[in-house]
């Protein structure tokens, strides 16, 4: 072989792997742009973007989330979001669960202005989520009110017996793991569960005296636990006034000089399933275009639960009766 022959084989070698170099070096470019632009603060989405209102919907069981408390705080954070529709569709769920999401809400009425828009139903701890906004607006057959903290269990003792099952126990105190569905409740416990309700309840009533201005004793069946139509809502000034996004809108736009005719755009939370790179990455391809890709490496969660109720500790929640 002569050294002619060589010399163009070693560029032809030096040409291959300096493009191999090249094309790493640009698809790790990529993912970290995508994961620095779509991460945290989503640079990306405030580059060029519009001024725009923003809407979060709420449906379904309400509990504990954290990628419903992020999206509030990244809402909050937007710079072209001028304003906030909360549509909120749920008959409540876990009592802390409300307090961590009105919390999140008053925050960020303290940088936008917020209108909750009430669905087909928003009781417990879904009006609980109307009181963390500056307005309410509700259709006229929305159910509402239920204002209340419960606590429920079965009891299997009877059964247990029927069935020659004997339950046997060992614990530290009497109130430990009290009440129990395995044993009958006695009245040390039932003191213990009914001050922790009480507790919750004196909360849950003091949030609607602050935030509406009204003595709830004066409200017929408010501290009962009793529910309401919109209508109704609006003339105990639960509520502000009968509508839709229309008027939720119309409200923001009048009282709190949110500019005219923005487009209204839903904000949904972040999947942390991926992990931040495949986060990261999912967004910088659906930015560009590449919405395959993106929905290969991770989709958005959503709000709500899902068909049963599993939640655990107090609740603040509506349940109609069921017919058989």
């Amino acid at each position: 072989m002569t050294l002619e022959t060589e010399t163009v084989l070693d560029r032809r070698r030096l040409r291959r792997s300096l493009g191999l170099w090249r094309g790493l070096a640009i698809t790790a470019f990529a993912l970290a742009a995508g994961a620095y632009l779509y991460s945290g603060s989503d640079r990306l989405s405030e580059i060029g973007a519009k001024k725009q209102i923003a809407r979060i919907a709420i449906e379904g069981t309400i509990w504990e989330n954290r990628d419903q408390l992020k999206l509030i705080k990244r809402v909050a954070d937007a710079k072209h979001v001028e304003g906030v529709v909360l549509y909120v569709n749920s008959p409540g769920g876990s009592t802390a669960g409300g307090e961590g999401l009105y919390l999140a809400l008053r925050d960020l009425a303290k940088q936008k202005p917020v209108v909750a828009q009430f669905g087909t139903v928003a009781a417990s701890a879904g009006c609980i989520l109307g009181l963390g906004t500056d307005h309410i607006v509700a259709r006229g057959n929305t159910i509402t009110g239920s204002v209340g903290v419960l606590m429920q269990w079965p009891e299997f003792s009877e059964l247990l017996g029927k069935l020659g099952v004997k339950y046997n126990e060992v614990k530290s105190g009497p109130l430990k793991a009290s009440p129990s569905p395995f044993q009958p409740m006695d009245e040390p416990s039932r003191k213990v569960s009914e001050d922790m309700i009480q507790d919750g309840f004196k909360w849950f009533v003091s949030l609607v005296e602050s935030r509406r201005g009204i003595d709830p004793k004066s409200v017929p069946g408010l501290v009962e636990g009793r529910v309401f139509s919109g209508r109704q809502a609006v003339e105990l000034k639960l509520v502000d006034e009968i509508g839709g996004e229309t008027e939720a809108v119309r409200w923001l736009e009048e009282k709190r000089n949110v500019p005219k005719d923005l487009k209204v755009v839903d904000w949904k939370p972040k999947s942390e399933a991926s992990g931040w790179l495949g986060l990261g990455f999912s967004g910088f391809a659906e930015k560009i275009g590449m919405g395959a890709v993106a929905g290969l490496i991770g989709r958005e969660g959503t709000f709500g639960g899902g068909g049963g109720l599993g939640l655990d500790g107090l609740v603040s929640v509506w349940q109609p009766q069921k017919t058989q």
